[in-house]
């Protein structure tokens, strides 16, 4: 049987373990939070080195991206050492590849027009192929980056424009520690922060990381679009009490939980058998081929006000009773 373990800098409140067949293959997809403890996770992934098929690294990034840019977070280098016979995946190649395809699916099967929609981005350095995706459709979109990571109120309206600033500042703030750019550790589960309602009241849909969303987004979000992943079931109780309409994540559902992309990264290379070093976004798109990935689509408006046996929840082209 296969064994995927993603350590994760994040709250060990959204721990979560399955055990699946995927392709006619047994595996095993472990979540281990460490609360923000790097020493603790640098350690497990040392005790589990070549004892698992291949790790996520969670709670953050190895690289960033920005069209023709690659850019390391320093913070990240001692976890992606602690491994030295067990690949380590960050969920880079799946960003630019799957939640591109998802985008472009919702699109093509009308699940949701993207045509002129506001859509606000919590972090399209993170997520550079989503980004391109919504502008390939020609969605209204508002870049995030420095209002959620720096929490500076600028409204970024082109990549371009985030692509000129990144190249200025990146290069700096990546040196920074990590905890100070992102929720990291019991600051994922820190009550929400309310001072850029205005963005997400002017969005249609919201997009991107999650611990962003949930960390900024406001009390009512009546009628909104949320398009993520790494999401829990009392996540998804959440979403509904603010009104969200429909949730879109862009990773497979597993008992009630989306992964990150960083989780599913890993299963993809554990099942391949390749070593990721070899491997280039063209590859996963083969192998995305082969698994058929759908996302999760679930309709939330008056999820709290009818039992549960009149929730709605779209698995690819049929509607099944949730």
């Amino acid at each position: 049987m296969k064994r995927v373990v993603s350590i994760s800098i994040g709250s060990s409140r959204r721990n979560h373990r399955v055990e699946t067949n995927i392709l006619g293959q047994d595996i095993i997809i472990e979540r281990i939070g460490t609360d923000g403890d790097k020493k603790k996770a640098i350690q497990l992934i040392k005790d589990m080195d070549g004892k698992v098929d291949a790790f996520g690294l969670g709670g953050i990034d190895i690289y960033l991206r920005c069209k023709d840019k690659r850019y390391i977070i320093k913070d990240s280098i001692p976890l992606k050492q602690a491994a030295s016979k067990t690949p380590i995946l960050d969920g880079t190649f799946l960003k630019d590849t799957l939640e591109r395809r998802i985008i472009r699916l919702i699109n093509r099967e009308d699940i949701v027009s993207l045509k002129n929609k506001k859509v606000l981005i919590t972090s399209a350095l993170d997520r550079y192929g989503m980004a391109n995706a919504f502008e390939e459709h020609g969605s209204c979109i508002i870049y995030g980056d420095i209002i959620f990571a720096l929490g500076i109120p600028l409204e970024i309206k082109s990549y371009n424009t985030l692509y000129n600033i990144a190249r200025i500042i990146a290069p700096l703030i990546l040196k920074l520690p990590f905890h100070m750019l992102y929720p990291t550790g019991k600051s994922q589960d820190a009550v929400p922060n309310n001072k850029f309602n205005r963005f997400f009241q002017e969005a249609d849909i919201i997009a991107g990381d999650y611990l962003y969303i949930k960390k900024y987004m406001p009390e009512t979000m009546e009628g909104k679009i949320i398009i993520t992943n790494t999401i829990t079931s009392s996540d998804i109780e959440d979403l509904a009490k603010r009104g969200v309409k429909l949730l879109v994540t862009t990773t497979p559902e597993f008992n009630g939980r989306s992964f990150g992309t960083n989780v599913i990264e890993a299963a993809i290379v554990a099942l391949s058998g390749r070593n990721p070093e070899n491997m280039e976004s063209k590859d996963f798109e083969k192998l995305l081929d082969e698994l058929e990935f759908r996302p999760r689509i679930e309709y939330l408006s008056g999820r709290n006000n009818t039992s549960s046996s009149n929730n709605i929840i779209l698995e690819g082209d049929r509607r099944v009773s949730g």
